[in-house]
């Protein structure tokens, strides 16, 4: 008796399960409640190293941000939607968000050194010139030439390695700078020494493809934020993107308050200022501005934004080139830019050259039309006076100086300028 009763038991539990599976088939939702919950699983963030120009390295600017990239702790903006896509790899810079501790999460910039067009365009004239074919390893290419094979025997960067190199911070190079870049190189884990002995074959092709191509990244590491400069500050690189701090586009303020452009203005002749007279003395000077060379960050602080044009002359040293070898070319001079343009004497470079230069493309931009009348002519005056090329140098000095006393009693003092404030309530200074 008790036999059969556990075989209709184990039956009516069969038929039972049965009943179940099939009511589960027919109800989705029933069987979403009935089975457990399935573990969360984190979205997958597909990276290629197309993109990040990891497959051209070493013809690259360096690897020592990767890990963020691929850790997800540096994320393009369109990434925080659900659908994790890439941006579109043509555009120069990306707005992104980077974090240290997963909650926390800070704006950055991230660049290439040009835009993807010139980067295949020169990665094509390498392989033909170079190979006579159309495609090529970049890195075996390169390592044929007369210059990556002195670098690789070379125990010290000297002016000779440099020499005919497209960068306006190249074209002036003094030894004491180029002691300064490789101390500084951020690219490598244990920098500090004068001497090339801790850069692998790897780091000296990388650092000399940096500078051929775009020079940015290398000022934002031996001139860093944290020692005054006015760079925003480098992160890291991956690839051909460079990772910094963010900061908004002169551009986004030619529209500001009165107040807004006058602190802009002056912040802008500050900078100028710093960057013919600092202690290191080395003179800094821009061979071409735009709307997109400066950046201000939340704070209101202004910043160089983009160092890609800008020429350094060592006033202790001077320029360590022969009028030849700034003529002298090869492929390394013609990555990014028309081989046959012409090169610019050191000794031709104007004190004032980049003062007239911002009197004539941004200033004009930032304050025209801001304030009220006889102030306004008197602005736009000095303005003139100051972006005249046949002005001389004591002329735009008086110009500038004139200009600065205009614009400092139409600042405001409040939190919009957080880089000065509160302190503004307090000290002449601000």
């Amino acid at each position: 008796m008790g036999r059969w009763i556990c075989c209709l038991c184990s039956r009516a539990a069969d038929s039972l399960m049965l009943l179940l599976v099939l009511a589960a088939s027919c109800n989705p939702s029933l069987e979403a409640t009935a089975s457990p919950s399935a573990p969360h699983v984190k979205p997958s963030y597909s990276f290629g190293r197309t993109f990040l120009g990891l497959d051209k390295c070493n013809a690259c600017i360096g690897t020592s941000i990767c890990k963020k990239f691929f850790k997800e702790e540096i994320r393009f903006d369109n990434w925080l939607s659900s659908h994790l896509k890439l941006p579109p790899s043509y555009l120069l810079s990306y707005s992104g968000n980077y974090t240290d501790d997963a909650k926390s999460w800070r704006l950055v910039d991230i660049t290439r050194l040009t835009t993807k067009y010139r980067h295949d365009q020169a990665d094509k004239r390498i392989c033909t010139v170079l190979l006579k074919t159309r495609t090529c390893s970049l890195e075996r290419a390169l390592r044929r030439t007369t210059r990556v094979q002195k670098w690789l025997q070379a125990k010290r960067l000297t002016p000779d390695l440099v020499q005919g190199l497209s960068s306006p911070m190249l074209r002036c190079p003094s030894q004491r700078l180029l002691d300064r870049i490789v101390r500084r190189y951020a690219e490598v884990p244990d920098a500090g020494s004068i001497y090339m002995d801790h850069l692998t074959d790897r780091d000296k092709l990388r650092l000399l493809y940096t500078l051929s191509v775009n020079s940015h990244p290398i000022l934002l590491q031996i001139f860093p934020d944290v020692e005054g400069w006015p760079f925003p500050r480098y992160l890291g690189a991956c690839g051909r993107l460079v990772v910094s701090a963010s900061t908004r586009p002169l551009r986004d303020f030619f529209g500001a308050a009165p107040e807004v452009a006058a602190d802009l203005a002056l912040q802008l002749l500050a900078v100028l200022r710093s960057m013919g007279t600092n202690d290191l003395n080395y003179f800094f000077y821009f061979t071409h501005v735009d709307a997109g060379t400066f950046g201000v960050f939340s704070n209101g602080h202004l910043f160089i934004r983009d160092a890609s044009m800008l020429g350094i002359i060592d006033k202790e040293e001077g320029s360590q080139l022969t009028d030849d070898q700034q003529e002298y070319k090869d492929i390394f001079s013609c990555l990014t830019v028309d081989c046959q343009s012409a090169v610019v004497s050191c000794n031709s470079i104007r004190e004032k050259q980049s003062l007239v230069m911002v009197c004539q493309e941004l200033l004009p931009k930032l304050l025209k039309g801001k304030f009220l009348q006889p102030i306004q002519e008197k602005i736009d005056s000095f303005l003139q006076h100051c972006a005249d090329d046949f002005t001389d140098d004591q002329g735009i000095d008086d110009a500038v100086a004139k200009l600065a006393e205009l614009l400092k009693p139409l600042r405001s003092c409040d939190s919009r300028f957080a880089y000065r404030y509160p302190d503004c309530k307090y000290s002449d200074k601000y």
